[in-house]
């Protein structure tokens, strides 16, 4: 008798582990429905989905995260979401690799068993969703800008639509953060039927809640952006140097990285006194803080341009280009000013114009902004559209 109660025991004990381990680790012996998140960066959840994230766990889904390892996934873990460490080339045009990431991906979903798939940026999409389809998974893209090889004609592009036709083509939805880059989708006759649009990535109107602004003296902007041509960094520093003639109290902040090019070249420029540079910044409210208005002179292929509304929704004038995915976030003259593309003399002709408002004036425009942010961009409307979006897709049938 004492021998079968000791091994009544051990039988209880192991069917206790079994049990914890199953549930945790198998989606298939637990009631929780699970969300697979594929990214191409940590950034894109860190800094502009974690509320979704956060959102999803609390609604009692299980969430996996795959994306390239990083100093910041523990950000994402301590908000109850699984990492899977996912090597990736993004910048990289190599077929075979690419092919490689999509069997990583098929494989990862035949191991986490998801009922859903959630896909951001170029690479996740379209292989991410190709996985899916061939798995017979529920997917759901966003659209986060179309990128060059979509914006540029040529061969590049029609490479792209090809894929996107094929990674797309038992997709359940795609949400799109423009209205551009949706007729474009339209035009394409790219997943038709299976489109939505979301106000970007929203903003977390708690977290960038309205500054106090800097006092009135020299004036100070920021360029916060990845350091490339493409983002005007060039119109930038012809307005710094064109500016600070004039002005030679005004001062012209970057924050950013870029290639080993621009980061020597912005070390001399901040030698120079043209700017001051200060690298890539994990939280730009640091900076935010002390400007009163951010330059985003871009001619890049944005889906939303998150700078902007951030800084905006922080009580700060915008200036940016005439583009889709940047004159969405500004009322031209009200919170801050539109400019042309690869027009150096509109951007410095604009930046007078902020310059010789009073300084009511110039803390009004940043008040208008936040009104503005607060109306179109909460990104609490993001987060219900995605639950709205996981609870119609992994309802099971029947139910």
């Amino acid at each position: 008798m004492k021998d079968c109660g000791v091994s009544s025991l051990i039988t209880s004990k192991l069917w206790s582990i079994y049990r914890i381990y199953t549930e945790s680790v198998c989606p298939m012996a637990s009631n929780k429905k699970t969300v697979l998140i594929l990214v191409n960066k940590q950034t894109t959840i860190v800094n502009f989905r974690l509320e979704v994230v956060v959102a999803l766990v609390k609604a009692g889904y299980r969430v996996v995260v795959s994306v390239p390892d990083g100093d910041r996934l523990g950000e994402i873990e301590a908000v109850g979401a699984e990492i899977i460490r996912t090597p990736m080339e993004k910048e990289s045009t190599n077929p075979i690799k690419d092919i490689a990431l999509m069997l990583k991906y098929k494989k990862m979903i035949k191991r986490v068993k998801p009922d859903l798939v959630l896909t951001y940026t170029i690479k996740p999409n379209v292989y991410g969703g190709l996985a899916a389809s061939i798995k017979k998974v529920p997917y759901v893209a966003n659209i986060t800008g179309l990128g060059t090889a979509l914006e540029n004609k040529g061969f590049m592009q029609k490479i792209a639509v090809r894929l996107y036709k094929i990674g797309f083509r038992k997709i359940n939805k795609v949400f799109f953060q423009n209205s551009e880059n949706r007729a474009f989708f339209e035009e394409k006759k790219i997943a038709l039927g299976k489109h939505s649009s979301l106000p970007g990535s929203g903003v977390n109107l708690e977290k960038f809640h309205v500054l106090d602004f800097p006092e009135d003296g020299a004036i100070h902007f920021a360029f916060i952006s990845r350091i490339r041509k493409e983002k005007g960094i060039e119109q930038y520093i012809d307005t710094a140097r064109s500016i600070k003639e004039k002005y030679p109290d005004a001062v012209f902040h970057v924050c950013g990285f870029g290639d080993d090019y621009y980061e020597e070249r912005m070390k001399t420029l901040h030698n120079e006194g043209v700017i001051v540079y200060h690298g890539l910044l994990n939280d730009v409210r640091v900076m935010l803080k002390d400007v009163h208005c951010v330059i985003h002179p871009t001619y890049y292929p944005e889906g939303m341009s998150n700078v902007l509304l951030e800084s905006a929704a922080s009580g700060r004038a915008i200036i940016s280009t005439d583009r889709a995915g940047c004159r969405e976030a500004i009322d031209d003259g009200v919170n801050g000013y539109i400019i042309k593309q690869k027009d150096s003399k509109d951007l410095i002709e604009k930046v007078e114009k902020f310059l010789s408002l009073s300084y009511d004036e110039k803390r009004e425009m940043g008040l208008r902004g936040r009104e503005k942010v607060e109306r179109e961009f909460d990104r609490n409307i993001v987060v219900k559209n995605y639950l709205d979006t996981a609870a119609e897709l992994t309802k099971s049938k029947g139910e």
